[in-house]
């Protein structure tokens, strides 16, 4: 009887403490844009030479990680949107002097809600026409939720 418990042990042990370990997050975080503010939103128009706020709220059912954002031109009419609205396009064109941003964002350690504000400013000698800003929002987890805006930079 001795023998069969010490064969045994190790295996209820290991059983028990299974049971112990924290629920895994299986949850995609979320990006809202019609709240708070959002801003930019699908076709809206930003002015060169100025500087605009990028509003979102981002939330998640354990805890949020970072954020990041990435402006770029569409001239050459690509897509990225994740909007059902189609925005209408300018004419293609060739990149001169086109915005470009990419950054990444710390969100607050434990956060399950929090809303971003960035202040971002076009220059004044920016290509005009169509742009993307992708959104990426990534949970504590390592789930990845991605929200394609388009609008345009206009003089």
């Amino acid at each position: 009887m001795k023998k069969l418990t010490i064969l045994f042990l190790p295996l209820l042990l290991a059983v028990a403490g299974g049971c112990s370990k924290e629920e895994k997050d299986y949850v995609y975080p979320e990006i809202e844009m019609d709240c708070c503010g959002g801003f930019p939103v699908n076709c809206d128009e930003i002015q060169r030479g100025t500087t605009f706020t990028f509003i979102a709220k981002f939330s998640d059912n354990a805890a949020l990680g970072a954020f990041s954002l990435d402006i770029h031109h569409n001239f050459d009419h690509h897509t990225h949107s994740t909007d059902p609205l189609n925005c209408e396009f300018w004419p293609i064109k060739s990149p001169v002097n086109p915005f470009r941003l990419i950054r990444e964002y710390e969100i607050p350690e434990g956060s399950e809600s929090y809303t971003a504000s960035v202040d971002i400013f076009i220059p004044a000698d920016a290509d005009t026409g169509d742009y993307h800003m992708m959104v990426r929002l990534t949970d504590k987890a390592g789930w990845q939720t991605i929200k394609g805006i388009s609008f345009k930079v206009i003089e």
